[in-house]
């Protein structure tokens, strides 16, 4: 016996319309404000500190442990300060944070790396 071919019924479409969420220009821009005024006070914080660490090892004769011992401790002491000089951090990404404690350590290291060199 021959067997009855399968009607396929074609659907129609599924209609699908993007929504975009609502944006925030303000608290957009705040975020990016408080980004970069945190940025360049970090900046100062690490040539300050490298400074510090630099003239430490010259005055110590090669104890180099101490400056790294003090930008380990800016970094983990910087949220606190950052919040007692009235910035708020809380509008600041993790990540952006982490860049933040990155680039200090790099800062801080090279400034104190120069300080060390024979030229100073």
């Amino acid at each position: 016996m021959a067997k009855k071919k399968r009607q396929v019924k074609e659907e129609p479409p599924e209609e699908y319309e993007f929504k975009p969420s609502e944006f925030d220009e303000r608290e957009f821009m705040l975020k990016d404000l408080y980004g970069t005024k945190v940025l360049l006070v970090v900046t100062a914080m690490a040539i300050a500190v490298g400074a510090i660490a630099a003239a430490i090892y010259n005055m110590s004769s090669g104890i180099w442990y101490a400056g790294m011992m003090i930008s380990f401790a800016t970094v983990i002491l910087m949220k606190p300060v950052f919040l007692k000089l009235g910035f708020r951090v809380d509008l600041l990404d993790t990540k952006t944070m982490l860049g933040n404690y990155l680039l200090f350590l790099m800062l801080a290291l090279g400034i104190c790396i120069v300080g060390i060199n024979a030229p100073f």
